[in-house]
């Protein structure tokens, strides 16, 4: 299919999705929800993209924000109290037209319909900030996606900053893409694209799973040419990234080491630095702001095959050794604790142990990367159950179970049991 025949059929189905249920498509929370409810469902995206406020140059107040694929404005609202100016920009013509109702009090907000795969109209080097969540995963199109990319690094201002997430769950099966279930993307064809087009790298988090985050910053023309390690650069300390202990397992979801570093050269980014752990090197996901003060924080995990004890940790850039070593103790992982994280109707997520429609969704984790799930309904057995992988560092599963024929309305045991482990049992509600 040609651009223009993608990018109108997306126009066309955006625009259906906007009128039959907006709020449903956009935030996957339910069918019939509420503004409370709808907008409720933005607090963990507005965590993670306030999460990179710390590397303005100056307060939000006084910047200017675009959002990619704004939809109804369910992040552009409050996002508009933290900058100067913002902009959202939609495919869909009646997503806008519900933005711009909900933002006609907002006198710093605007709303613009787009092409689909570019942003003309928008002036080079205009926003400090751009940012697009739970768009590019639903376009069909990679050259699409890479052209908004591009699109979005033109707009931007020189030192400005793009944070996007992306399905970055590995393509299992050959499956033709479409507007719903839209084109993936693995970690290294983004760092790849970051490391070609003069965007420095600076976190990359999520891979291999459907929220695949990145956040880099627009430098000039010739920036990678000019790049070299700076002298004297002081490896302080080194520890556990989620403990303020120096223990690390060697595998598992806590296998990730940080470093804290100072004097590191201000272009360092995750495609030019690595870090050398017991004599192997990992590549890092995360590079901190430098404030010119405490020590920039560059986060890792581990590189598999490490053996438990003491190692030797040091920070290379550029394909060399650039900071002094540094020791680590590595220990064996914990043992897994299978656990159920929650119960919910498969459609309507803001249902917790109620379910509408028939199908439930529960959530398990450190559950194996292969797991081996039954569940039965009051001892029915349940034959049609899918099992997702929504975050193999974790373990983390989605379990999506079919409520068998033979239950009916009221209060009903779920069970649930992992490689034949039982889980503790969970009372839900079927509703008529």
């Amino acid at each position: 299919m040609a651009e223009p025949e993608i990018t109108e059929q997306m126009r066309e189905d955006w625009d259906r999705r906007a009128r039959e249920d907006a709020a449903y498509y956009v935030a996957f929370g339910g069918r019939r929800q509420s503004p409370e409810e709808f907008f409720s469902t933005a607090a963990p995206v507005l965590q993670t993209l306030r999460s990179e406020f710390r590397r303005f140059p100056s307060a939000p107040k006084t910047l200017s924000a675009l959002e990619i694929g704004c939809g109804p404005g369910r992040l552009l609202i409050p996002l508009s109290r933290d900058f100067g100016r913002i902009t959202g920009v939609d495919v869909s013509p009646e997503m806008i037209r519900r933005a711009r109702r909900n933002i006609e009090s907002i006198p710093n907000a605007a709303a613009e319909v787009v092409s689909g795969s570019d942003l003309s109209g928008m002036r080079d080097e205009s926003f400090d900030f751009c940012y697009s969540y739970a768009v590019f995963q639903h376009i069909p199109s990679r050259s699409v996606v890479w052209n908004y990319l591009s699109e979005a690094q033109r707009v931007l201002k020189t030192g400005g900053l793009l944070k996007c997430q992306f399905n970055g769950l590995p393509e299992t099966e050959r499956r033709p893409a479409d507007t719903w279930s839209g084109v993936r993307f693995s970690a290294g064809e983004l760092r790849a694209y970051c490391q070609e087009h003069e965007l420095q790298l600076l976190s990359l988090d999520g891979a291999n799973t459907q929220d695949l985050w990145i956040c880099a910053r627009k430098q000039p023309p010739g920036w990678t040419r000019s790049l070299a390690p700076e002298d004297g650069v002081h490896l302080v300390e080194v520890g556990n990234t989620y403990t303020s202990d120096r223990l690390v397992p060697v595998s598992g979801r806590f296998s990730a080491v940080s470093l804290w570093v100072k004097n590191l050269s201000p272009g360092a980014d995750i495609n030019n630095l690595e870090i050398e752990i017991g004599g192997r090197k990992t590549l890092p996901c995360y590079v901190s702001e430098d404030s010119g003060r405490a020590p920039v924080q560059i986060n890792a995990f581990l590189p598999a095959g490490l053996p438990t004890g003491l190692v030797q940790v040091r920070l290379w850039m550029l394909g060399r050794p650039v900071s002094n070593f540094a020791r680590l103790r590595l220990i064996p992982p914990p043992p897994r604790r299978p656990r159920l994280l929650g119960v919910t109707d498969a459609i309507e997520l803001l249902s917790p142990f109620r379910i509408e429609t028939g199908s439930i969704k529960a959530e398990v984790e450190e559950a194996g990367l292969s797991p081996e799930i039954a569940a039965d309904i009051d001892g029915v057995p349940a034959q049609d159950i899918e099992i997702r992988c929504v975050n193999p560092l974790s373990e983390h599963y989605a379990v999506i179970i079919k409520t068998p024929s033979q239950i009916g309305p009221g209060q009903h045991s779920l069970n649930l049991r992992l490689h034949g482990r039982i889980l503790p049992a969970v009372s839900i509600e079927v509703a008529r």
